[in-house]
């Protein structure tokens, strides 16, 4: 195999419709009370604590609360393109704390949004968990925009 293969930096894409508008969804992911609550990815995530300066060049910080302790993620704001596009850096203990790079795009299907989440620069080994966290986090999200459906 060529050794270049095998260092290449995994990438994970994530998708899932929800019945809720681009702007919401988008604003969702800015908000630190909101984040706050759809953003506990894991089973054991009990709590979690937000921060972010939603503004190009801006800086988030996520804690997550788990029964092992705090898992801080943190990174920078890219691109935000309300209501279409976010961008931003992504760093966490699972990912060796080095940088990643997350996107998000909210593209309309008639009454509904598919957020579509590309995380790149991932470590290999971490492929898999960052896929199941994108899907649980998605789901959460889906979870907290129902109540505004009814």
């Amino acid at each position: 195999m060529n050794a270049a293969i095998i260092n290449t930096p995994a990438a994970v894409v994530v998708r899932r419709t929800i019945a809720a508008s681009a702007e919401d969804l988008f604003d969702a992911w800015l908000d630190p009370e909101a984040l706050a609550i759809w953003m506990r990815p894991g089973s054991g995530i009990h709590a979690t604590q937000a921060k972010v300066e939603p503004r190009v060049g801006g800086r988030f910080e996520i804690n997550m609360h788990a029964e092992s302790g705090v898992i801080p993620h943190s990174g920078e704001y890219r691109v935000i393109d309300r209501p279409r596009r976010l961008v931003f850096t992504w760093v966490s203990p699972h990912t060796g704390e080095r940088e990643s790079l997350v996107t998000v795009d909210f593209l309309p299907r008639d009454q509904r949004t598919e957020v579509v989440v590309t995380h790149e620069q991932l470590p290999e080994a971490k492929r898999e968990a960052h896929n199941g966290g994108w899907t649980r986090a998605l789901e959460k999200l889906d979870a907290f925009r129902a109540p505004a459906r009814q």
